[in-house]
């Protein structure tokens, strides 16, 4: 293995000040413990780019039992490649891996009674090696204050390229979602692909659809809780949305202007956001869908929860979406519909406003409707003031029920009339 590239001060932007302060009081305790302990992944290169990092992960050649030794506060994990995770105030957790080397696949068939995990362990370059891309294999010391780098990562950050370590189709193949986390980074990063992975990426695509379908829907999850606009844009151009959303996938392919109006909701959502707005992970899978089911509410089926259900399940959407989301999803759809004709027929039911997704379809209704709302600032519940200056209607009056004959208000008498108290 060649000799890393170590880039020392001042020749990076990197500075303590910019680190969580828990993330380097593990890193130095685990120095003071003569290991080695580097800042890994996302972190360095955020810090690199100048942004400030999601999550400090740490990687070390301390081992989990040695690092739970050291950390009143960690708690151990995993069942074959077991990992530290240290716990601190408010909900942060700093993840703490022991350096791993690239898996055999004798050692991934091995059954988990003989597996042994020491097998896994390995050295800083063997850990860099085994990570998918070049610009997420950095790592950075700060007692040294130094980037090491044994892969390239340094020289694609300064090129702004995405590249994957070793042959793209060998490890496309090994992972196909890899494909997915390439495009991912590019997009978020405003890099290029490198040429060879780009060349790659058609050959394998359709590997995606045999992923874990419950692995597919969390990085469904990611792309959605993120800036989506330029994600879904390079998830579009590499045709890869129909390997994980089956036909609705396959239709925002070939039919250019269902995905733009897709794009569009999805980019008011991101807007939004950038605002202020938090958006439920139901919400936004409604705005993923709704193109393409638009067409199917046009029949005014009585139960568009149904409809949505029933168009789902015969998509073949391969990412595992759960039921109780796909219900929500389903209910969200359906009010936004009623409401929508409500607001186009001057019908509208106060008992729209008792529902429990009420909060979340009028969102939907007022992204959906952005020409509506031509003032900035300006609400849902604006839009109904406009459109019903008396209030909406509470439904039509409530029928009187008939009283049964010679009933006047005493107790029945059994011929019929009222008898009285004396």
């Amino acid at each position: 293995m060649d000799e890393p590239v170590v880039l020392r001060p001042p020749g990076h932007p990197i500075s303590r000040r910019d680190i969580d302060p828990d993330a380097l009081r593990i890193i130095f305790r685990l120095h003071h413990s003569r290991f080695l302990a580097y800042l890994t992944g996302g972190a360095v290169r955020d810090l690199l780019l100048r942004r400030p990092p999601k999550d400090f992960d740490i990687v070390t050649d301390a081992r989990p039992g040695q690092i739970k030794k050291r950390f009143a506060n960690c708690y151990i994990i995993g069942r074959r490649f077991r990992l530290a995770h240290v716990h601190f105030a408010e909900g942060k957790t700093i993840e703490v891996a022991t350096f791993r080397r690239m898996i055999s696949p004798g050692v991934e068939e091995t059954q988990p009674a003989e597996f042994d995990p020491t097998q896994l362990y390995g050295t800083p370059g063997e850990d860099a090696l085994r990570r998918d891309l070049t610009i997420n294999a950095l790592f950075y010391d700060p007692v040294a204050g130094t980037i090491i780098d044994y892969v390239g990562g340094l020289e694609d950050m300064e090129k702004r390229r995405v590249r994957v370590i070793g042959d793209p189709g060998e490890r496309f193949t090994e992972d196909p979602v890899r494909i997915w986390r390439v495009l991912r980074y590019a997009a978020r990063l405003g890099f290029d692909i490198d040429e060879a992975t780009a060349s790659a990426i058609p050959a394998h695509r359709l590997l995606i659809a045999g992923c874990p379908g419950a692995r597919l829907y969390e990085e469904l999850n990611k792309d959605l809780a993120g800036q989506t606009g330029p994600i879904f844009d390079a998830l579009w151009k590499f045709g890869v949305l129909r390997h994980f959303l089956g036909r609705a996938g396959a239709d925002y392919e070939e039919d250019a202007g269902l995905f733009a109006r897709m794009r569009d909701l999805l980019h008011i959502a991101d807007q939004a956001r950038a605002a202020g707005e938090e958006f439920g992970q139901a919400e936004m899978h409604a705005l993923l869908f709704w193109p393409w089911m638009e067409p199917l509410f046009a029949d005014h089926h009585p139960d568009m929860a149904k409809v949505f259900n029933d168009a789902f399940i015969q998509a073949g959407i391969q990412a595992t979406i759960p039921r109780m989301v796909r219900s929500e999803v389903a209910h969200i759809m359906s009010l936004t519909v009623q409401m929508r004709r409500a607001l186009k027929s001057g019908r509208w039911r106060l008992s729209l406003r008792q529902r429990p997704q009420y909060g979340q379809a009028s969102r939907l209704c007022f992204i959906i409707d952005q020409d509506r709302f031509p003032e900035e600032g300006e609400s849902f519940d604006s839009l109904l003031a406009k459109a019903f200056p008396q209030g909406p209607s509470a439904g039509p009056p409530r029928r009187r029920r008939r009283r049964p004959r010679g009933f006047s208000g005493g107790n029945p008498s059994p011929t019929g009339g009222t008898s009285e108290t004396v």
